[in-house]
């Protein structure tokens, strides 16, 4: 185990170390959002194809994170590109001053990594999975999965539709998903990996994996995700008026 997680620990470092550089490059740190999806499917791969054979759950795994990160990462960069660094980025750069770049690898490349492997953590495990057919688990994990990846990629779909369209400038999006949950892509992240979770739990240690769904749902919830988006519009009264009748994370009927 130890091994494993060692070089885990050294895949994920390497690789946002090259991202830090490009992203010294390319003076904009919004590249760590783009490397977020592809550093999992980065370390899903290296740690399948470094196997001598497979499992069937070893496999849907893998192809489970190759899915959700592929998507997340066109997404992103599709979003991104011909913009100028994310506001998030640009506002920290300014306050670093002179030791943005230091503060950059450190607080933000390396800290993403930390959490990177935090989330990760199935795919560490997955070495210790046995060679059972799938049970209730497994169907009720990938339920969950389908369900969560759902909601973020049809949920980032019906957003960049909205925004597409000139009359919908500097509006809200409230209708579709947005209808039910303030945040149907972030619930949608954070379902996925607890579907994962379960699916783990058929995995020796793999009850250690709560770890990767806690994570990712505390960081959406209350520290990167959902407080500084709406922070944004914290002085917007439409924003309000949709916070008071929408469900902040899980989806609900909205309240008249």
């Amino acid at each position: 185990m130890f091994q494993i997680i060692l070089r885990s620990v050294l895949e994920v470092f390497l690789f946002m170390l090259f991202m830090f550089v490009l992203a010294l490059i390319k003076k904009d740190n919004s590249i760590v959002d783009i490397a977020w999806g592809v550093g999992f499917i980065f370390l899903a791969l290296f740690n399948f194809f470094i196997r001598s054979g497979f499992t069937p759950r070893q496999l849907l795994v893998t192809v489970l994170i190759v899915i959700w990160g592929l998507r997340l990462a066109i997404y992103i960069f599709s979003r991104n590109r011909g913009k100028k660094e994310d506001f998030r980025y640009a506002q920290w750069r300014a306050e670093w001053g002179k030791y943005w770049v230091i503060r950059s690898f450190f607080q933000v490349f390396m800290v993403q990594g930390f959490f990177m492997l935090t989330i990760a953590y199935p795919v560490i495990i997955l070495h210790y999975d046995v060679k059972e057919p799938f049970n209730w688990l497994d169907k009720i994990g990938l339920l969950i999965w389908i369900i969560g990846f759902y909601f973020e990629a049809v949920g980032d779909l019906q957003k960049t539709c909205f925004k597409q369209k000139p009359e919908n400038r500097g509006k809200l999006m409230t209708t579709g998903l947005w209808k039910y949950t303030r945040h149907p892509n972030y619930f949608g992240e954070s379902a996925m990996w607890w579907g994962i979770f379960l699916i783990m739990l058929n995995v020796p240690f793999g009850w250690l994996a709560v770890f990767s769904p806690a994570a990712i749902t505390i960081l959406l919830l209350a520290v990167s995700g959902i407080p500084l988006l709406e922070k944004k519009y914290e002085n917007n009264s439409e924003f309000q008026e949709y916070a008071k009748r929408t469900s902040v994370f899980l989806p609900w009927f909205p309240k008249k």
